[in-house]
């Protein structure tokens, strides 16, 4: 009998052990999940707002117990769990008041006596989900996917099995019908069978890029769409006229949010040679501050991170760099202690071919890059494979915007304030970062039928 094994990565200790569900459990899920969606399809919108209005205030009123959760299988510090929870809710919210507007028909002038563009639900969309953000990723799948009359189902990380039960559990708690959201607990090598079945109309995938693109490749074997949200190393570019102080907090906040296991936190900190005396003596004293330790003490700053094997990557890339003639300036050591905790870390004097400079550093590892001035500055934020999200420092507002608009090759840019997602703007990436967008208008048409309508 195979197990999927929750552990708490502040002590590693189990947490508990969950039977895998066998491929002939997962078929009748799907058959009846697929069942489900002929009759889900026909709720009307008032009804479906709501259920999932009642999600969100499941969501709020059980906060504390459901952040509880996240906090020991994958070692969010608790108040940021408890945001993530209210977060969640919002979504709800915003699709529970939003959907029906945004998928009422669109009418069209032509030579037809009527045509207009009308949005259907596609059926069973799968979600391939991580564990950074075990609610939330889901959240944002599952709202619009739900409102717009899919059902779903989920195979989330192995090590966030407890969580992917809650998730399911708001939803039976709402009233939603027990397969208009299914969480299977499977590990990766049923992945495949699961998009293969005729059940699965569509596919949503948030992961690294290698997992992007095992996905992408078998549901393009079968034709099913896919929308993937994949690895980021977000530039932060602090130019000459950058409020230090500002920029310095945001970036270290940046970086260290989530225990730096966000595929849009700050990653490479790009200063133009001007500002990196002042930037840099900043950054290494704020984040010298921070306090890391147990995720549910209110002053702890960096909690762990999520496993022991992905603290142990995360230092083979810090010392790699190191090798090859990067600079630590901060931390960069394994404490000797349980858990799989990994401090706030800085590297500098980094070049291409060091991991610090070109691949994605998934824990509380900052890279700054120096650069000579503000074209070299946007020449190394677009050298990356990655293109998720990024940010600018500077007073000179227009600048920003057009640097942002016309130069940057991201998903998204924010100026002076660091990256993040709401239920009310596009979210996705380019390049290796992916394809397709989550949230807004644009994620709930993602997963709809545009299907065309013409009367003569």
């Amino acid at each position: 009998m195979l197990a999927i094994v929750s552990i708490n990565p502040t002590t590693g200790e189990k947490i508990k052990e969950y039977k895998e569900f066998t491929p002939e459990e997962v078929s009748n899920i799907l058959e009846k999940s697929n069942e489900e969606f002929k009759k889900w399809r026909k709720v009307a919108f008032s009804e479906r707002k709501k259920l999932m209005l009642k999600a969100a205030e499941i969501l709020r009123e059980n906060k504390d117990a459901y952040a509880e959760m996240l906090t020991l299988e994958m070692g969010k510090i608790f108040r940021d769990a408890i945001a993530e929870v209210e977060k969640c809710a919002w979504v709800c919210e915003y699709y529970a008041e939003n959907a029906e507007q945004i998928l009422k028909p669109e009418i069209v002038k032509t030579e037809a006596t009527k045509s207009f563009v009308t949005f259907q639900p596609l059926g069973v969309i799968l979600a391939v989900m991580p564990w950074n953000f075990p609610y939330w990723q889901v959240f944002r799948f599952a709202a619009p996917a739900l409102m717009a009359g899919n059902v779903g189902v989920l195979k989330h990380a192995s090590n966030v099995p407890g969580s992917a039960l809650i998730i399911e559990e708001v939803f039976r708690k709402a009233g939603f019908p027990e397969y208009a959201f299914k969480t299977l607990l499977i590990g990766s090598k049923q992945v495949a069978a699961v998009i293969e079945n005729d059940a699965v109309k569509a596919v949503t995938l948030t992961g690294s890029t290698p997992a992007g693109r095992a996905v992408a490749s078998k549901a393009g074997e079968v034709l099913k769409k896919t929308v993937l949200e994949l690895g980021g190393s977000d530039p932060y570019i602090i130019l000459a006229d950058a409020d230090n102080e500002a920029a310095v907090m945001t970036c270290v906040n940046s970086r260290l949010i989530n225990a730096g296991q966000s595929c849009i936190a700050a990653k490479r900190f790009i200063v133009v040679e001007s500002k990196k005396d002042d930037f840099i003596e900043g950054f290494v004293e704020y984040m010298g501050s921070m306090k890391m330790g147990d995720p549910f003490e209110p002053s702890t700053n960096v909690g762990p991170q999520a496993r022991h094997d992905l603290r142990d990557e995360l230092h083979n890339q810090v010392q790699k760099s190191i090798e090859l003639g990067a600079e630590l300036l901060l931390g960069g050591k394994i404490p000797d202690s349980p858990g799989a905790f990994y401090p706030p870390t800085i590297l500098t004097n980094l070049k291409k071919g060091m991991p610090a400079y070109d691949e994605e550093l998934f824990g509380p590892v900052a890279s700054i890059i120096i650069a000579k001035d503000d074209a070299e500055a946007i020449s190394i934020a677009n050298e990356s494979i990655f293109g998720l999200g990024s940010a600018i420092f500077t007073k000179d507002i227009a600048k920003g915007e057009r640097m942002a608009i016309e130069e940057i090759e991201a998903g998204s840019c924010f100026i002076n304030t660091f990256v993040r997602s709401d239920p009310r703007l596009p979210f996705g990436g380019i390049k290796q970062s992916g394809y397709g967008r989550e949230l807004s208008h644009y994620g709930i048409k993602e997963f709809v039928n545009i299907k065309t309508i013409y009367v003569k």
